[in-house]
């Protein structure tokens, strides 16, 4: 069994923010059951040590970055947990990376820096009784572990980084190093020097012994310049050490067929069930309960990145068609208010939440007919695996995951009874134009639809290929290092 310690500064179900956390709290569940026993150290949020239980202290720092940290193990939601309990830098309620005022608190780099420490420290060795074979880091929050480990004095385990957002970076003013305790050898072109300031992924880009992200296509997509976020030269550079792996869903929790965060329960035989989850969400909204309306959903951060600009546009035509829209997110305050205008102009068609509210993500996937991801990139997605489990059409820009994950239902696909969902592409305002067209062409035949709903339920979104794919990855990179 291939012991793995991973790096998170968020899990599912204990603290969350987007996906990362549903990858954190999923994939060391999957990873059992394939080979690979994980261990997850995350900070010590409020929320994280109210839900640790049988926690033991491992190891003690006296000071960690401007204050004593402990490292505590334990339990919590069936995660083996290490857990930093270090209230200088994560004694903090509330969203994990911003303040009260929405800004970044100003000492995240040092915070995630002290959490690279901790975690780097336990993957040397520094625990009594846990040893590890990789440090498996998520992102720029837990990129700094493989760069400390990089410049240990001693045998190391083999580290993977995940890129789940290229765009999230971790960089901070030069002024940072020197609180970091690393040599000056670190901060180098080859290594956390980016045009003058310290970059957290860049470093961890540059160490690690293999690079992941979260798709195959967002693998190949972040090479070239228009989706390299200025790190693509680098990346073509470490290219025999990229690769993409798709991410899963934890599908006992995400299960239409179990969920009790739904009124209607239901599988593939049954999706007349479906009907009553589309009446609770209609009502829970604000939209007209019409059962023959074409109900489309959005689950989404509101920026730019996310395309949801686009829809602004594409409101009154919605509205129009005798569609509907229920949209739940936050995000960019000019987008809110769009939609708020929206919702004010088509009352019974246009329906807002604004704000995160996960049973009423249940009940969107559940009860909606469609749904909707028109991302300018997309490095996975978990909405659309969401959407395909629960038998909502997805609706996707071709890009990232989006395009790995949904069968287009163009005259091939439908002729071979496989589509799943429509994809489009450029992400223009056109362009999705015509893919709700289509959406909407395809509502009126029935039997079509209801055989891409079908196809959809059937796709394996699970984690359980992935996980291997992990586990895999993991083994050749043991194998390289002997």
């Amino acid at each position: 069994m291939i012991r793995v310690l991973a790096v998170a500064s968020e899990i599912f179900p204990l603290v969350k923010t987007g996906g990362l956390a549903d990858v954190a709290g999923a994939l060391p569940l999957a990873l059992a059951t394939a080979g690979a026993e994980t261990t997850t150290i995350v900070p010590g949020y409020p929320a994280v040590l109210a839900a640790l239980t049988d926690a033991v202290p491992v190891h003690h720092f006296p000071d960690l970055f401007g204050g004593s940290a402990t490292i505590l193990h334990g339990t919590a939601a069936s995660l083996d947990l290490l857990v930093l309990d270090a209230a200088h830098m994560f004694g903090r309620t509330g969203n994990p990376y911003l303040g009260p005022d929405g800004h970044e608190w100003f000492d995240n780099g040092v915070r995630f820096a002290g959490l690279g420490a901790a975690a780097a420290a336990v993957g040397a060795g520094i625990v009594p009784g846990l040893s590890f074979d990789i440090v498996h880091a998520h992102d720029w929050q837990g990129a700094m572990a493989i760069v400390y480990l990089q410049f240990h004095d001693g045998p190391r385990p083999g580290t993977v980084l995940t890129v789940h957002n290229l765009a999230f970076q971790g960089r901070y003013p030069a002024g940072l190093f020197a609180q970091l305790g690393l040599p000056g050898s670190a901060f180098a072109l080859n290594g956390l020097e980016y045009h003058g300031d310290v970059n957290f992924l860049k470093g961890g880009l540059c160490f690690a012994d293999r690079i992941t992200t979260v798709s195959p296509t967002y693998a190949r997509e972040i090479t070239g310049i228009e989706n390299g976020m200025g790190l693509d030269g680098l990346l073509r550079y470490r290219a025999s050490v990229l690769s993409g792996i798709l991410n899963g869903i934890d599908d006992t929790v995400w299960n239409p067929a179990t969920d009790k965060l739904i009124p209607a329960r239901f599988a593939p035989g049954r999706l007349v069930r479906r009907a009553d989850n589309k009446a609770a969400l209609q009502r829970r909204i604000g939209l007209e309960e019409t059962p023959a309306a074409l109900l489309i959903g959005v689950i989404s951060r509101l920026t730019s990145q996310k395309g949801l600009d686009m829809l602004v546009g594409q409101i009154d035509g919605l509205a129009a068609g005798g569609m509907q829209l229920a949209l739940l997110g936050s995000g960019e305050p000019a987008l809110e208010q769009a939609f708020l205008t929206a919702a004010e102009l088509h009352p019974g068609a246009v329906g807002c939440v604004l704000r995160y509210d996960e049973p009423l993500a249940h009940l969107i996937e559940a009860g909606s007919d469609a749904v909707l991801v028109p991302s300018r990139f997309e490095p996975c997605g978990l909405t659309q695996l969401y959407a395909l489990r629960y038998g909502a059409i997805p609706v996707v820009s071709r890009v990232g995951g989006l395009a790995d994950s949904v069968i287009d239902a163009n005259e091939a696909a439908l002729a071979a009874g496989v589509a799943t969902g429509i994809q489009f592409w450029p992400t223009t305002p056109d362009a999705l134009a015509g893919a709700l067209h289509r959406l909407l062409n395809l509502w009126h035949e029935r039997p079509v639809w209801q055989r891409m709903q079908r196809n959809a339920m059937a796709a394996d979104v699970s984690w359980r290929a992935s996980a291997s794919r992990y586990v895999a990855l993991f083994q050749s990179l043991l194998a390289s290092r002997t």
